[in-house]
């Protein structure tokens, strides 16, 4: 689901006493309980024997470590002052440090790096599993940050005040135990804090209800309360714009994934900003800039759903509606992102989900309603994606770019607008040997005509027999986009294996923008699923595989997807890896962080339940009829959708008779169901092997 800082759920509300005849498997609802963990203990062992205790298995997770622990993979940064921070794990700091350096050091080959917080020694100290969870640090000096330390990997996180130039947490400094907590710096003395403040004090999402400014050296309780939202509002927050000369704080009053709403701050004074309530507002500096998912008709003008436009702050917040439109989107390009640097904005596009950039020039302020200059970035490869990854608005027009694309490993690039022209500064090494390969695109017709792109990466001598063990993924949701991206996990444990690689960009993503996205909501849920299955149809049709040597893969919103491969279209596949799935939409609401995705799915306590029921796994599966072999894996440790929806599925698949059916639960890791290298290689090890071994 979307990275919403989450942290230990509630208790599962009892469940009515109809849901109590209807499910017999809800004593999997505690997490922890004894009778779970040992069901959980007796599915692990039996997986572990099938598909671990075995030198393939060994050898494959070997293969995926030393990627994940390479020292020559590249450190990625992002730049605080005059250094560059980087977060890094390998074999000798399985839990990671947190590092930085210059940049005249970040660009020698093996730079001399300057460790600020090495979360291993400080586990070993503190006899703990801390997780680092990233940093803030307060501009400009950059010397104290607010540090997020999850205690296995979840979203709940401790939150303790660290000082760089001494190397070590703040003696009685702002400290926040482990919650579902958002945080972030107003100045030296003060900080805006959502957390659990006591009962009530979270929303039925399990995120803060309510945000207040922290003074040092007053208990939390002393806390004044900025904002207080509704039990059903999504979250809560507030943060402080420290931009030199055009220092603001806001109020987001998150309603759900998809609506909010956006208030300046001054004193006690709460000022609205009055955009669409599904649009996303932004202000930076002179400039408001505002992100559209549905049309928007202001000041006579309708503005297309997709669009980028910007207006002057103070005069939109005086009544002026006068936009420019920086980016209009049409049937084949989307905007994917955009960046501030000091004097432009950089727009990350997608064309048929494939990069480009473009930058454009702010006209000067004094010259309302004149045009945005707007150039093209050259050097964008083929079937490439490119990220702006960081830049130095305040400062000046630095920006850093990652590039990478299926068959050539990913480059760290840095350029300056205007200045300097863009340096490849690191590159990945190869893991794979991409020559032995081929990427291209294809597009198939959905189930209701709509065209749906496909990647396929293959070998180039490739059979079109129908004999190629092909794993298919996907994704559908929450309007993540699924672009080419270079894997050396996927490329040595499926690729060099012979196998056939394939990302489905199916609705309910955000390939094409928010229609593509919207496409696929609520009672349109099943759009993504015929998507998907009309990639696995073309896939055979095309003769690069059959449907008993296809596999599908998913995780999260991707393992709901999956769920549903296995209820709807059993006949495609010959196996499928089911990953940190949501699968029970019944319960969905009341189980974890569930409530916060009904704007996604609805809400089944309600009449949208004759929508759901259509997809929901957990209930559509019924015994008989031919079901392809299935793995499922979660994380106990997972508190945003939960280990119990896995646990539930695999119980009740067994319990109805249905062979082929494996459960595996990491006890920690969180959502990404591993909390460092070595948990994370076994666990992808054991889903590449299961569909490697099924699908022979």
């Amino acid at each position: 689901m979307n990275d919403i800082q989450a942290h230990n759920p509630p208790p599962a509300k009892a469940p009515a006493a109809s849901n109590a005849t209807d499910d017999p498997f809800l004593w999997l609802e505690d997490i922890r309980g004894a009778r779970s963990m040992d069901w959980v203990k007796r599915q692990n062992a039996v997986t572990t024997k099938q598909f671990v205790d075995n030198a393939e298995f060994a050898s494959t997770r070997d293969s995926i470590l030393e990627v994940l622990d390479s020292d020559a993979r590249i450190p990625y940064v992002n730049r605080m002052g005059n250094h560059l921070y980087n977060f890094w794990r390998d074999k000798t700091h399985p839990r990671g440090v947190w590092r930085r350096a210059t940049l005249e050091e970040y660009r020698k080959a093996e730079p001399q790096w300057e460790v600020l917080l090495d979360i291993d020694a400080l586990n070993k100290t503190e006899d703990k599993r801390w997780v680092f969870k990233g940093a803030q640090c307060l501009k400009p000096a950059f010397e104290r940050c607010l540090i997020s330390l999850s205690p296995d990997g979840g979203d709940a996180i401790a939150v303790r005040e660290f000082s760089i130039p001494h190397k070590a947490f703040v003696k009685n400094g702002f400290e926040l135990p482990v919650a579902k907590s958002q945080v972030g710096w107003i100045d030296q003395d003060s900080i805006y804090v959502g957390t659990d403040f006591g009962p009530g004090s979270m929303t039925e999402s399990s995120y803060p209800r309510i945000v207040k400014q922290w003074k040092r050296g007053t208990p939390l309780a002393a806390a004044t309360t900025v904002y207080e939202g509704k039990p059903t509002d999504l979250a809560i927050s507030a943060y402080h714009d420290r931009t030199p000369g055009y220092e603001r704080d806001f109020v987001s009053v998150a309603k759900d994934f998809f609506h909010s709403e956006l208030y300046q701050r001054n004193g006690d004074k709460l000022t609205k900003l009055d955009v669409p309530a599904d649009a996303d507002a932004d202000a930076h500096r002179e400039w408001l800039l505002v992100r559209l998912r549905s049309p928007w008709t202001v000041d006579g003008t309708t503005y297309p759903s997709g669009a980028l436009l910007a207006t002057q702050f103070d005069s939109f917040i005086a009544g002026s509606a006068h936009f420019s439109v920086l980016f209009r989107p049409d049937a084949h390009t989307s905007l994917d992102s955009y960046a501030w640097t000091r004097n432009h904005l950089i727009l990350n596009l997608m064309d048929d989900v494939k990069s480009r950039l473009e930058v454009l020039t702010p006209p000067q302020i004094a010259m309302p309603g004149s045009a945005w200059a707007r150039q093209a970035m050259p050097g964008a490869p083929a079937m490439s994606t490119i990220s702006v990854i960081d830049t130095d608005p305040d400062h000046n027009d630095e920006y850093w770019l990652d590039v990478t694309s299926f068959l050539t490993p990913s480059s760290l690039e840095r350029g300056v607008l205007d200045n300097l022209p863009v340096q490849t500064i690191k590159q990945e090494p190869a893991f794979f040997d991409a020559a032995k390969f081929s990427v291209s695109q294809h597009f198939v017709n959905s189930k209701d005509g709509t065209r749906v792109p496909y990647f396929e990466i293959a070998p180039k001598n490739i059979q079109l027999d129908g004999s190629n063990r092909t794993l298919l993924y996907g994704y559908g949701g929450f309007e993540v986009s699924l672009q080419p991206h270079y894997s050396g996990s996927i490329g040595r444990a499926w690729l060099d294996r012979g196998g056939v690689y394939v990302i489905a960009n199916i609705r309910g993503g955000g390939e094409y923008g928010p229609q593509w996205h919207q496409a696929a909501l609520k009672a349109n849920r099943p759009r993504a699923y015929e998507d998907f299955a009309a990639v696995a149809e073309d896939l055979v049709k095309r003769g690069v595989t059959s449907a008993r040597h296809l596999g599908a893969e998913g995780g999260s919103n991707g393992g709901l997807l999956m769920g549903n491969m296995l209820t709807m279209y059993p006949q495609l596949f010959g196996a499928i890896a089911c990953e940190v799935p949501l699968l029970d939409m019944k319960r969905y609401i009341h189980l974890s962080a569930g409530a916060s995705w009904m704007a996604e799915y609805g809400n089944p306590d309600t009449d949208d339940w004759n929508f759901i029921k259509t997809f929901s796994p957990y209930q559509n599966m019924s015994e008989g009829g031919h079901h392809p072999p299935v793995l499922f894996y979660t994380a106990t440790s997972d508190d945003r959708v939960g280990p119990v929806q896995a646990r539930k599925m695999a119980a009740r698949m067994q319990a109805q008779g249905h062979s082929n059916v494996w459960f595996y639960e990491n006890l920690e890791g969180g959502h990404g169901a591993g909390a460092d290298n070595q948990q994370s290689a076994h666990m992808h090890a054991m889903a590449y092997d299961f569909l490697w071994d099924q699908l022979k």
